[in-house]
C-alpha cells in the first residue's frame, strides 16, 4: 500500500476493520461476554473479564484513534469520559480552568465535585484573552471549540502553547467539530474528548463517549479508571457505533452544507437575531475556522428569536424539524436552550441541528415556521 496518509473519508470506512480473510465479515459482530476463557496466569490473554476489556471495544477504539491521531479509550457516555478526566486527574491544590459557557455537565462536576475536594475552579468565557488571563498556576485547562451552545471558537494550537507554558495540560471537547474538522492532538492538546452519541454515531439511538490521547500513560490511566468505576460501553452499542462510523464523512458533508444554507437564509431576515455559524463570514472566529476546518463547519447553528413565546411558536410550527435536545443526528432538530436553565442565553435562543433531509425542504420549513410565528 502507498505510504500516502489516508484521507478522512477513507479512514472512517476502513478504520478498525480486521484484515481481509476469506469467509469472514468486513466487521466482526459484537462479542457478548462477561467472563472469557482464561487458562493459567491472569495476563495470559488481553480478555479475561468483560469489565476490563472486550474485542468489540478494541476495534472501535482503534477506529477512533485513527481518526483522532492518538489512542482512544471508550466510555459509556460523553459525561463518563469527562468525569474520567476531571475526577481522576485532579488533586487537592490543583487549579482547573473550565468554560463558563460550555457544556453544563462539565461545570457541574467542577463546582459540585472538584471544589469540595480543595481544587480551585476558574470559570471563564470561551474567549482567548479570558482563558489566557486564567492560566497562571493552572494545572488543567478544559476548552470547547466550537463551544456548546454559543459556538465560540478558540485557536487550539495557540491555547496549547500557552497552557503548556503555564505548566497545564489542555483538554479539548471536540464534539461539535468532530475529528473530520479538527484534530486537537495534532494541534498540541493533551486530551481530546467527545460525546460519540452525536455526530459520530449519527442516528440518535446510542449513548457513548471517548477520550483520545497521544500519551500511552494517559490512556492506561483512563482504562484503569474505566475498569475501576465500571463506566463501560455495551458491546452491542459499541458495534453499532463502529458500523455507523463508516457513513460519517458523507453524513457530515451533507449536514454541514445544509447548516450553512439555513444559516445564510436566517442571516437575511430582520426578525432573526444573532445568527451564529462558523461558516458565516459574520461569525466571530470565522477566519480561524476557515483556516482549520477544511471547508466544513459542523451541523450545529444557533439564532435568537428573543422571546420564549416566539421561540416555542416557531418550534411548534416546524413540520420536519423535531423539537429535541442533542445534535448531530440524521433527523433535523432544534430546541430553546433556556428551557434547561443551565446556559446563559436569552429566552428565545435556538440551537439547531441540521440533519439529512433535503436542504431546500429544510430551509422552506424553517422560513415558513418563522412566518407563522411573528415577533
Amino acid at each position: 500500500m502507498s505510504d500516502r496518509p489516508l484521507r478522512p473519508a477513507t479512514r472512517v470506512v476502513r478504520a478498525g476493520a480486521p484484515p481481509a480473510e476469506t469467509g469472514q465479515p468486513f466487521l466482526a459482530g459484537p462479542v457478548l461476554a462477561a467472563p472469557f476463557h482464561l487458562i493459567g496466569p491472569s495476563n495470559a490473554s488481553a480478555y479475561g473479564y468483560g469489565r476490563d476489556a472486550n474485542p468489540t471495544w478494541t476495534a472501535y477504539e482503534s477506529a477512533l484513534g485513527s481518526l483522532e491521531g492518538g489512542e482512544a479509550v471508550l466510555f459509556s457516555s460523553g459525561m463518563a469520559a469527562c468525569a474520567a478526566i476531571l475526577l481522576h486527574a485532579c488533586r487537592p491544590g490543583d487549579v482547573v480552568v473550565v468554560p463558563a459557557d460550555g457544556y453544563p455537565g462539565v461545570r457541574q462536576i467542577a463546582i459540585e465535585q472538584l471544589r469540595p475536594r480543595g481544587i480551585e475552579v476558574r470559570l471563564v468565557a470561551s474567549d482567548a484573552d479570558a482563558v489566557r488571563a486564567a492560566l497562571p498556576g493552572a494545572t488543567l485547562v478544559w476548552s470547547e471549540t466550537p463551544s456548546n451552545p454559543g459556538l465560540a471558537l478558540l485557536d487550539v494550537a495557540q491555547l496549547a502553547e500557552q497552557a503548556h507554558a503555564a505548566g497545564a495540560k489542555l483538554v479539548v471537547d471536540n464534539t461539535i467539530a468532530t475529528p473530520l474538522c479538527q484534530r486537537p492532538l495534532e494541534l498540541g492538546a493533551d486530551l481530546s474528548v467527545s460525546s460519540a452519541s452525536k455526530q459520530l454515531t449519527g442516528h440518535s439511538d446510542l449513548v457513548l463517549g471517548y477520550v483520545a490521547t497521544a500519551a500511552a500513560g494517559d490512556a492506561e490511566a483512563l482504562r484503569d479508571w474505566r475498569e475501576l468505576t465500571g463506566a463501560i460501553a455495551g458491546p452491542f452499542e459499541t458495534w453499532l457505533a463502529h458500523r455507523s462510523l463508516a457513513s460519517l464523512d458523507v453524513r457530515h458533508e451533507r449536514q454541514c452544507a445544509t447548516a450553512l444554507q439555513i444559516a445564510e437564509a436566517l442571516a437575511q431576515r430582520d426578525d432573526v437575531h444573532d445568527v451564529r455559524y462558523p461558516g458565516l463570514s459574520s461569525h466571530p472566529g470565522h477566519e480561524l475556522a476557515a483556516r482549520g476546518f477544511g471547508g466544513r463547519y459542523g451541523s450545529v447553528l444557533c439564532f435568537d428569536l428573543q422571546s420564549e413565546r416566539r421561540a416555542q411558536a416557531f418550534l411548534g410550527a416546524c413540520e420536519i424539524v423535531s423539537e429535541a435536545t442533542s445534535f448531530g443526528g440524521v433527523h433535523s432538530s432544534a430546541e430553546r436552550r433556556a428551557r434547561w436553565g443551565s446556559d446563559d442565553v436569552s429566552p428565545g435562543f435556538i440551537r439547531f441541528s441540521a440533519g439529512l433531509e433535503d436542504a431546500g425542504d429544510l430551509v422552506a420549513d424553517v422560513l415558513r415556521a418563522l412566518d407563522a410565528s411573528p415577533s
